[in-house]
C-alpha cells in the first residue's frame, strides 16, 4: 500500500488519524487533542511536535524521527509494539510503557519518570534519561551508551544487558535477574537487593550496603571504590583490583581484593568457613558495631 503523506499542518482535534494504514507524517504539530495516534500501523512520522496526551498507543510498526515529545505530552508511547524512536527529545513523564520490539537511539529523557514499565524486547543505544523508576520489570533489554540520573531504576527486570553505561542510581536492580553490566559506571547506595545472577564486569562501583541478598553475585576485574558494608547475605564471586573498604557476612563464596580495610563474619549470621578470602585485611571484627565507617 502506498503511503499516504501529510506535511506542515498543525492538528488540535482528538484522534485525527485513529486506525490509520501506511501514513507519512512530516513537519506537524500535535495540540491539544489526545490520542493521534492510536490503532495505526506502518506509520513514519518525522520531525513531528507532540503537545498533548497518548499520542502513540496501540500501534504497530511506527518509526518516529527528529521528533518533539513537550512534558505536556504525558504516557506517550503505550501498549505498542515494532517501533524505532531515533533523534528525539522525549519530555514526558511516563512516556513509554507496556510495548515490545523497541528501539530508541538518540533520544534524551530529561523527565523519564516511570518510564519503560513492562516494556520487552528493547534495544537502547546513546540515551540520556533522568527520572524515578526507570525500567521497572523490563525484560529482554539491551543497552549501549545509557546516561542516568535517577533513584529506584530496573526494578524487577530480568534478561538485561548493559555496556559502556553510567547509572547515577539509589536502589537499583532490586528483584531483578539475569543481569549483565560491562565497562560502566555505577554510583548508587543499595545495588541488587533481592536478585539472581547479577553480573559486573570490568565495572567501577560505588555504594554503601549494596550487593547484599543477591544468589549468584559476579564481580571480574571490578573497581569497588568508596563501598561499605558490602554483599551482605550475598553468595558471591568476587574480583576486585582496588581495595574494598568494608564487607559484612557474605553468605558463601569467594572474594579477592588487594585490600579489605574492615571485615565483618559474624558466626551467629553467617558460616565463616563457607567464605574464601584473598585480601589484605585492615581490621577482622565478628559483630557490627552499627556504625557505618566514614558516615
Amino acid at each position: 500500500m502506498e503511503q499516504r503523506k501529510i506535511k506542515g499542518q498543525t492538528f488540535t482535534e482528538e484522534r485525527p488519524f485513529f486506525a490509520e494504514r501506511s501514513l507519512a507524517v512530516e513537519d506537524c504539530t500535535f495540540d491539544v487533542g489526545e490520542s493521534p495516534f492510536k490503532e495505526v500501523a506502518e506509520i513514519d512520522l518525522t520531525r513531528v511536535h507532540f503537545l498533548g496526551r497518548y499520542p502513540v498507543w496501540y500501534a504497530k510498526y511506527v518509526t518516529i524521527r527528529d521528533s518533539f515529545f513537550a512534558d505536556t505530552c504525558r504516557a506517550a508511547l503505550w501498549y505498542s509494539e515494532n517501533v524505532l524512536l531515533e533523534h528525539c527529545q522525549f519530555e514526558g513523564p511516563k512516556g513509554i510503557r507496556r510495548c515490545r520490539k523497541i528501539s530508541i537511539k538518540d533520544v534524551h529523557f530529561p523527565e523519564a519518570v516511570e518510564t519503560f514499565w513492562f516494556c520487552k524486547d528493547v534495544t537502547l543505544s546513546d540515551v540520556t534519561a533522568r527520572g524515578e523508576y526507570f525500567m521497572m520489570n523490563g525484560e529482554d533489554v539491551v543497552i549501549d551508551g545509557l546516561t542516568l540520573d535517577g533513584k529506584y531504576s530496573f526494578d524487577g527486570c530480568k534478561r538485561v544487558e548493559i555496556r559502556n553505561s553510567t547509572l547515577n542510581t539509589k536502589d537499583c536492580f532490586w528483584n531483578s535477574e539475569d543481569i549483565t553490566i560491562r565497562d560502566s559506571v555505577i554510583k548508587a547506595e543499595y545495588i541488587g537487593w533481592n536478585s539472581n545472577r547479577l553480573t559486573f564486569i570490568n565495572c567501577t562501583i560505588e555504594s554503601l550496603q549494596g550487593l547484599c541478598y543477591i544468589e549468584g553475585l559476579k564481580m571480574v576485574n571490578c573497581r569497588i571504590v568508596n563501598t561499605e558494608l558490602a554483599f551482605e547475605y550475598s553468595t558471591v564471586d568476587v574480583e576486585s583490583v582496588t581495595p574494598i573498604n568494608s564487607v559484612m557476612n557474605p553468605s558463601a563464596g569467594r572474594i579477592r581484593a588487594p585490600r579489605i580495610e574492615k571485615l565483618i563474619l559474624d558466626p551467629s549470621k553467617i558460616n565463616p568457613a563457607k567464605i574464601t578470602i584473598e585480601a589484605e585485611i585492615g581490621e577482622q571484627l565478628t559483630e557490627f558495631d552499627g556504625i557505618i565507617p566514614g558516615a
